[in-house]
């Protein structure tokens, strides 16, 4: 009977988590190209597995196998469905199936983790018809619903089938398509129509700008089988990317944990007490899904929060990188196993790698920073008070381990690569690391052909630019110079300096010992041949002859011969060329002439400067008179003065 109660505990657990939550079908799109029947676009589900082509698309043409139409058996050795060389991948059309089941409660391997399902069973797992259509050489699948319903998301098998070996190895994309397109497509194989299509994930994520957000969902927990198993070894492998990621800005990152709450008629049993924390309002199934025996669900619940808390201590350091590391030291150091799921051993961890000293000299504050905030942040366990743990929780998660990046539900592998791929695509397009340009994580659309972009293979300078969702064909800034053009068929440097830049496009030659140039390093535009020459400027400067062309040295006696990009003119009779005048001047003339204008510039200042002396001379006399006459009227009368005091009287 208590096996029961707890059995029905845990199973009201799972439930009200699922109620609690959505699970979001996220989108590709498939673009049908040919047939004319069939063309459009569409909706498809990306599956939960595989590796799906985040950031771009794959073309390839559809085959609807003759047998074998679920892909549940193994593809005899007779059929194969690589592409040739040269030719389109091949996506394989499949069916999705179904067994008749009466009365069945069972779990499916798409949708909601727990389901009641009465009437149909699938015939095989999603992952077992990629993994046969793998093995065969298509390069994706596409998976007709039988069933005119709303697309779901095809997910990998539930725990019990979950240790089949092939499901880490599917790598090929797998999408679910509505069963009217389905129909569609199969009609015109049927009448024997080539159908090419584009799987198309460009805008699957969002690329608002140049800095990708993205949470974890996780578990502590690491008794839960194989997918415990890989969401290890993937903490362990993308750990390094996702440091330097975060270290240089690129991404913001942060770890959630799902929890469910207790409903009020068992909170006060045993089973919800060895279950959750906080009267109830956190709780985790039993690790073991036995009561009896190893660690409780609470046990879980206090690790989870414990890591929520490291990682809020180390973000408000300015180090949330540093949950990275405890988590990977954490599962490896302190498994259930050997019984080391502890607080002691994780206060250890923390301690061993240095967390402690990192976190204290990141606060003006030395005073216990470090296991005391992390304690402080957890709080009484046993309290009716709300935790950090349940901050930030998402209603739309209910599969662990789940990625979301820039708000969209990862779907695929959980791996490394895979990961980076859908993280690298939430970057706007020139703004994503150098890491997302790798050669194992992108195809260089550059290296073909030059993307058709233009380019100047003399100095190997393209407007070509390798991104992760494709190429840019932009006019480049080479060594500060700014190239202009639509990038397509045409990019001229302009600008001052661009002359150093393959002499800015333009023509250049050297010869008898002299360099000529149609370039001219100002803002001028375009390429101009120099005084001296004619042409286009770009392709070809002729010599311009000068004096075939009577240019110049057409003055009377004078004699032209051309020279490369100039001309030599002389005189006859020793006189002198005046190239600016085109005329000869004689030399003696010249120098009579010459000494004839400095004597009369000379008598000239001569006559001036004896003008000038006579007229200083006379003023000053003048001056001197007055001032004498001035002095002498005031004792007696002059001849020429009135005489102030003579009155006269009429009477």
């Amino acid at each position: 009977m208590r096996e029961k109660f707890g059995f029905f505990i845990c199973v009201w657990i799972i439930l009200v988590g699922n109620c609690l939550g959505r699970f979001v079908v996220e989108k590709c799109s498939v673009i049908v190209m040919s047939p004319e029947s069939a063309k459009g676009v569409y909706e498809c589900a990306i599956g939960n597995f595989g590796i799906p082509q985040y950031g771009g698309t794959l073309v390839g043409t559809v085959v609807y196998p003759t047998a074998n139409r679920g892909a549940c058996q193994v593809f005899d050795n007779a059929t194969s469905f690589k592409s040739m060389p040269g030719g389109f991948p091949t996506f394989l059309l499949l069916n999705r199936g179904v067994l008749q089941c009466v009365g069945c409660w069972h779990y499916l391997n798409f949708a909601l983790p727990i389901s009641f399902n009465f009437g149909v069973l699938p015939d095989c797992l999603f992952t077992l018809k990629a993994w046969n259509a793998q093995k065969a050489g298509a390069a994706a699948i596409l998976v007709v619903d039988d069933q005119g319903e709303p697309l779901i998301t095809m997910d990998g098998p539930e725990e019990a089938k979950a240790s089949a070996e092939y499901l880490q190895n599917i790598t090929i994309p797998s999408t679910l398509i509505s069963k009217p397109l389905g129909d569609s497509l199969k009609a015109a194989i049927t009448d024997g129509k080539m159908i090419k299509i584009s799987l198309d994930w460009t805008e699957s994520i969002p690329h608002p700008d140049n800095r990708v957000e993205y949470e974890f969902w996780t578990n502590s927990n690491d008794e839960c089988g194989p997918k415990c198993d890989s969401q290890l070894e993937f903490v362990k492998n993308f750990k390094g990317v996702a440091q330097v990621l975060e270290q240089k800005g690129y991404t913001q990152f942060i770890p959630h944990y799902i929890t469910w709450f207790c409903p009020k008629t068992f909170l006060h049993s045993e089973q919800c007490k060895s279950q959750c924390i906080n009267n109830g309002r956190y709780c985790a199934p039993d690790p073991e899904q036995d009561f009896s025996k190893g660690y409780d669900g609470n046990d879980v619940v206090v690790q989870n929060l414990r890591q929520a808390c490291l990682f809020k201590v180390a973000n408000e350091s300015g180090k949330p990188w540093l949950w990275w590391d405890y988590v990977t030291d954490f599962a490896v150091r302190c498994p259930m196993k050997e019984k080391k799921y502890t607080k002691d051993c994780s206060n250890e961890v923390i301690q061993s790698l240095g967390i402690v000293l990192a976190l204290m000299n990141s606060f003006a504050s030395t005073i216990g920073v470090d296991l005391t905030k992390i304690d402080e942040c957890i709080g009484d366990t046993e309290a009716d008070v709300e935790n950090p743990i349940g901050e930030g929780s998402r209603g739309d998660v209910t599969i662990l381990p789940t990625l979301v990046i820039n708000n969209r539900q990862y779907r695929g592998k959980l791996a490394k690569r895979a990961v980076l791929k859908a993280i690298c695509a939430g970057f706007q397009e020139t703004t994503e690391p150098a890491i997302c340009l790798a050669e194992d994580i992108e195809t260089n659309e550059c290296l073909e052909n030059n993307g058709g972009c233009w380019q100047d293979k003399t100095t190997n300078i393209t407007a070509c630019r390798d991104t992760f969702r494709g190429r840019v064909c932009e006019c480049p800034i080479v060594n500060g110079v700014k190239f202009f053009g639509d990038g397509y068929t045409h990019c001229e440097a302009f600008g001052a300096l661009h002359c150093a830049i393959n002499n800015g496009g333009c023509w250049m030659e050297t010869k008898e010992g002299k360099t000529y140039s149609a370039c001219f390093d100002d803002h001028s535009h375009g390429c101009k041949c120099p005084p001296g020459f004619k042409g286009d400027g770009a392709n070809s400067c002729e010599d311009a002859d000068e004096c075939k062309e009577k240019l110049a040295c057409q003055c009377p006696g004078c004699k032209c011969k051309n020279t490369w990009g100039s001309y030599e003119c002389s005189c006859s009779g020793g006189s002198l060329y005046m190239r600016e005048h085109d005329t000869c001047i004689n030399k003696n003339v010249k120098t009579e002439s010459g000494w004839g204008s400095i004597w009369a510039i000379l008598l000239g200042l001569i006559i001036a400067g004896a003008v000038g002396y006579a007229i200083y001379k006379y003023r000053i006399r003048r001056y001197m008179d007055s001032e004498i006459r001035a002095i002498m009227a005031q004792y007696m009368p002059l001849d020429n003065q009135p005489d102030n005091n003579t009155h006269h009287m009429d009477i």
